[in-house]
């Protein structure tokens, strides 16, 4: 970070049941302020998500006024429109997200995918820190989340939840929704791991896989049954990733960012 970048920016993290913010110090990845969470409105549509989020925002007034401000949604996210939505509204699907955004909140913004902001964070901040190469961090939650970053650069909307494996989407077999929805033995849903770990490795050739959601807290339960060339690591920021994430690509302005091509 040069002497005149920002030493700290403002996360918000919108998720299907709760949108959640903070001020964050960049250079520690430690929470300047108390973290304002509030419920995501039923039915999540658009104007009443860019409402709740300038309610964070007033919440953390005046602390966060004039920072780099960087939000993170559940959706990929193209030039600043929203291309898919997950557990919002389908109004979103093909929207000017970041002009929305812009316009509601009447400031700038840095828009991103929420498992690129995790993943940012954890290159910055948590489990990837001073690593090299490709780390590919993983959700496992609902469904498999995804993101790919290279030297600390971030390559967005990678869904490789949605690889075929043996005939099927990869996350409707081995997200932690699919352990619980079949009753899995930590050492079956490995099993059913072991595969997709193998055709990311096959695929891409990482130098470390991150693993992150809330299941990630047990991860002594399943990583150790895994066997991969590569080393798997449980992450360090699961509540606060988003948050944190999008701060610090905020922060940087979007430089980090490979941006996709039209």
């Amino acid at each position: 970070m040069t002497n005149n970048a920002p030493q700290s920016a403002v996360g918000i993290d919108i998720g299907g049941t709760g949108i959640k913010g903070a001020v964050v110090d960049l250079s520690t990845g430690e929470l300047l302020s108390e973290r304002v969470k509030l419920p995501t409105p039923k039915g999540g549509e658009p104007k009443d998500i860019v409402g709740t989020v300038k309610d964070v925002l007033d919440a953390l007034s005046p602390a966060g006024d004039s920072l780099p401000l960087g939000v993170c949604f559940p959706a990929i996210v193209k030039n600043g429109r929203t291309m898919s939505a997950a557990n919002v509204s389908d109004k979103w699907i093909g929207l000017e997200a970041e002009k929305l955004f812009e316009k509601g909140l009447g400031r700038d913004i840095q828009f991103v995918n929420d498992a690129d902001a995790a993943g940012y964070a954890e290159t910055e901040f948590g489990a990837a820190k001073d690593r090299s190469g490709l780390t590919i961090l993983t959700t496992l939650g609902t469904g498999i989340g995804t993101a790919l970053i290279y030297d600390h650069t971030l390559i967005p909307n990678a869904e490789l939840g949605h690889l075929e494996i043996d005939g099927h989407d990869a996350e409707s077999r081995a997200s932690y929704a699919a352990k619980e929805r079949d009753d899995l033995s930590w050492d079956k849903w490995a099993k059913r791991l072991q595969k997709y770990y193998e055709r990311l490795e096959f695929l891409l050739s990482p130098d470390l896989f991150v693993v992150g959601g809330g299941v990630s807290k047990h991860a002594d339960e399943f990583l150790p049954l895994l066997k991969l060339d590569t080393e798997i690591i449980p992450a360090v920021h699961r509540n606060n990733a988003g948050i944190l994430g999008a701060a610090a690509l905020a922060a940087r302005g979007g430089r980090p960012i490979i941006a996709p091509k039209n």
